[in-house]
């Protein structure tokens, strides 16, 4: 309920001190927050049963104690209502306008007027709406500070040719750690022995557990299942990708969106138009009664705790699900992407080169195409060698190294062996060299470039090579387009290769063979037509583009620039995260504007209602508490289910 106590919760120290995991509260006054954030005290249900058998004491005595009662009614209202009105001070200090301070002048007003009874059961009404908000709110820090779990405390290494058991704080880099069946990995590095399969849910958001084998990497904090791993430590800590979302979301969390700004200034807005209600209820009724029900019944206490719980349990439930999202200005901005831009290498596509399609010539077979590229191939280093070789290893093929070996750049390879000339390049390479071509395929191929292979001076087939599409890609941007958003494929790659790319992704645009300045261009472009870019990339090079739009993608395999330069960071470089992400933007802003607009109906309702008597301030204080709770409600619907719940919902052991 209060637009304090949500400050201060927002101001908390952050959720890890990671070499220590959890960081202790330095002060009594920090330890109180912790306290309230985590729900209900003792101080709490004390002050509930002092207010609530004082009310009661009030309600059933008669006679001639009723004076006494009263006196005593009064002094317990001050006492129990303490918080109430320290807040409301707090708030006339720093000349804020806030619901504590109106609820302040009501229970004042009650108590002035003899109604002891009712200034009692507001106070109480309001403490319980303040516990009800500290549980919810709690609740939403406890989403977060629930991947403090998925870090073990402990760790076996090997020091000098034994293993034992120590803290994590007192692995080092290069250290050997072993990791059982059943273990939670804590440390980033990379596997030196063993096989076995890794859960990776908590961090990429992927369901199916990942075959992990020598020389593969591993994430802190994800689970080994079967067999036991010994991995090479490369980062720990803050370090860790672990450690990055904690830091990141620490930071997202305390960052204040454009909506809630807007939220703060609409609560204050509401109070000062409750007053000027409540003002006008009195000098045309002269009734006090109905006054105090006015200044009661009217709150934005939904919209301004509502709203950072929200965000709050939206960027939880982002990082849950493998997406980091740096601040709420960011969460906001993408609810309101109408373009999104897409590089192609590496965020489309794997970012490798591979042998997509093998097309022999008649009586040719696709084996031997590829055994004889790979001896013209074999002492290059060209990506398209590398692919061409790494697809003969694969089929168990026989490798030679060539007698001769001469390389033209851009053009193709001459190579010898036994005697025979093997040539490897691009259709005019091989015209050169006086290779009929009647057989090279006419049609391009699957988005690649194509070299012809010619043994002898006879044409043996066609080789296409390109970039491997992500399987996810195409779904991810129908996905995107079915949300109304315009996809816009912008690459570096030939235009041929692009158009064939785009066609099978389904973008609406494609733009093709940009520099990296040609893209911040086309970003500026958008921007100033009056559009809300996304750009999602994973490259150096479009750093200045993931700066320039309105909100910044990166890819989690993408270079370190990258995603420092990005608004949000796809841990898993998995599309479908990020469908996942744009849908949750969506729906945190539809829950905010949801609360704004049944927060304004009912504070409308009520005031007319109780202006013209029909409401007294016991059904005012109710109606104002039950309103607050149902908008707090629904922005906890955003916070994300513990594993033990989501376990239960699906019927499935942990």
């Amino acid at each position: 309920m209060a637009h304090a106590s949500a400050e201060k919760r927002e101001t908390d120290t952050g959720l890890v001190a990671m070499q220590g995991l959890s960081p202790a509260p330095q002060n009594t006054e920090q330890m109180e927050e912790h306290a309230h954030a985590d729900g209900l005290t003792c101080h709490d249900f004390n002050r509930i049963i002092f207010i609530a058998a004082a009310a009661g004491a009030v309600w059933f005595v008669r006679g001639t104690l009723v004076p006494y009662m009263q006196a005593l009614g009064i002094v317990c209202t001050f006492a129990g209502g303490y918080p109430i009105f320290r807040e409301a001070y707090e708030n006339l200090v720093h000349r804020r306008m806030t619901m504590e301070l109106s609820m302040t002048i009501a229970i004042v007003a009650a108590l002035a007027i003899g109604e002891t009874f009712t200034a009692l059961v507001i106070t109480l009404f309001v403490l319980g709406a303040e516990i009800l908000e500290g549980l919810t709110v709690g609740r939403g820090r406890q989403a977060i500070e629930r991947l403090l779990d998925l870090l073990p405390n402990q760790a076996t290494v090997r020091r000098e040719g034994s293993w034992e058991d120590v803290r994590t704080t007192q692995i080092r880099a290069g250290d050997i750690v072993l990791v059982r069946p059943g273990a939670r990995i804590p440390v980033d590095g990379a596997v030196v022995a063993g096989n076995s399969f890794v859960d990776e849910a908590a961090i990429t958001g992927e369901s199916f557990a990942v075959e992990k084998l020598p020389g593969m990497g591993v994430y802190a904090g994800t689970i080994n299942q079967s067999g036991a791993l010994e991995l090479r430590v490369e980062r720990l800590g803050r370090d860790t990708t672990f450690g990055k979302i904690i830091e990141q979301v620490e930071h997202a969390e305390k960052s204040r969106a454009p909506i809630q700004k807007i939220a703060d200034r609409l609560s204050g807005y509401l109070v000062y138009f409750a007053l000027a209600a409540a003002v006008l209820t009195f000098v045309i009724t002269h009734n006090l009664r109905s006054t105090i029900s006015v200044v009661i019944v009217a709150g934005a206490c939904g919209i301004a705790a509502g709203t950072p719980l929200a965000i709050l349990g939206a960027i939880g439930q982002a990082a849950r699900n493998g997406a980091i999202v740096k601040g709420g200005v960011y969460l906001e901005t993408l609810s309101r992407v109408d373009t999104v831009l897409l590089d192609k290498t590496g965020t489309l596509s794997y970012g490798s080169t591979e042998v997509l399609e093998v097309k022999p010539a008649a009586g040719v077979s696709s084996e031997h195409v590829l055994v004889t590229a790979s001896i013209a191939e074999f002492r290059s280093e060209h990506p398209v060698a590398k692919a061409i070789l790494k697809k003969t290893k694969q089929l168990d093929s026989p490798s030679f190294d060539p007698e001769g070996f001469s390389y033209t750049p851009g053009r193709g390879v001459l190579a010898k062996l036994g005697g025979e000339e093997i040539v490897v390049g691009s259709r005019l390479f091989l015209e050169e060299q006086g290779i009929g071509l009647l057989e090279w395929p006419a049609d391009h191929g699957d988005g690649g470039s194509e070299v012809g292979v010619a043994r002898e001076g006879r044409f043996l087939g066609a080789i296409c090579v390109g970039d491997v599409l992500r399987p996810e890609a195409s779904k991810a941007i129908a996905a995107l387009k079915r949300m109304g958003l315009k996809t816009i494929l912008l690459t570096g790659d030939a235009r041929q290769v692009a158009e064939s790319a785009a066609q099978a992704l389904g973008v609406d645009e494609v733009a093709a063979e940009l520099l990296p300045a040609q893209k911040v261009a086309r970003v500026k472009e958008l921007l100033e037509a009056g559009h809300t870019v996304a750009m999602v990339s994973d490259g150096i090079n479009d750093a200045p583009a993931l700066m320039q739009a309105s909100v910044g993608v990166a890819m989690g395999s993408g270079t370190d620039v990258a995603r420092e330069s990005a608004s949000i960071v796809l841990i898993g470089n998995d599309l479908s995260k990020l469908v996942e992400t744009f849908r949750l933007a969506r729906r945190c802003r539809g829950i905010i504007l949801q609360n704004f607009a049944g927060t304004l109906i009912v504070d409308c309702v009520g005031m007319v209602l109780a202006g013209l008597g029909f409401l007294n301030p016991l059904l005012a204080a109710f109606i104002h508490v039950s309103s607050e709770l149902a908008f707090i409600s629904n922005s906890a619907r955003l916070i994300p289910a513990s594993r033990v719940s989501q376990a239960a919902a699906a019927n499935q052991p942990l």
